[in-house]
C-alpha cells in the first residue's frame, strides 16, 4: 500500500461530506457498496438500501484530519480519521473499511464515535 492510495481514499471520504455528493443518490450509491451499513456517532445503525433517498442524505460541514490507513489485505483497507463538525465544534473519531471490487474502491463499513468535549 502507498500513499497515492492513502491519498485516494482520503479524496473519497473527504467527497463524502461535500454537499453535492451527500445529496445525490447516484453519486452515494457510487461511493457505497450495496452491502454499505454504519454505526453512525448518534449509535443508530443505517444500511444502504434504507437510508439513502432521492435526496440523499442529511447535509453537514465536517472537518476531516488525521486520516490513516491500515491496509488488511490487498483489496481491503481499514481508515481512520478524525472529523470535527464546523458549526458545532463537536469532534468524532471515524473509521472506514474500504475494499477494492473490479479495480474500484467502495465503503463497506463506517462507524463514528462522538468525542467528549
Amino acid at each position: 500500500m502507498n500513499e497515492a492510495l492513502k491519498e485516494h481514499l482520503c479524496q473519497l471520504e473527504e467527497s463524502l461530506l461535500k454537499p453535492e455528493i451527500r445529496t445525490s443518490k447516484i453519486e452515494l450509491t457510487q461511493i457505497l457498496s450495496d452491502e454499505f451499513f454504519e454505526i453512525g456517532s448518534s449509535g443508530k445503525i443505517l444500511y444502504r438500501n434504507e437510508e439513502i433517498s432521492e435526496e440523499g442524505i442529511n447535509l453537514v460541514k465536517m472537518k476531516l484530519y488525521n486520516f490513516e490507513i491500515h491496509p488488511l489485505s490487498d483489496e481491503i483497507v481499514w481508515t481512520t480519521y478524525q472529523v470535527t463538525n464546523v458549526e458545532t465544534g463537536q469532534q468524532s473519531l471515524r473509521s472506514s473499511i474500504w475494499k477494492c471490487t473490479e479495480g474500484r474502491w467502495q465503503m463497506y463499513f463506517h462507524q463514528g464515535t462522538k468525542v467528549s468535549n
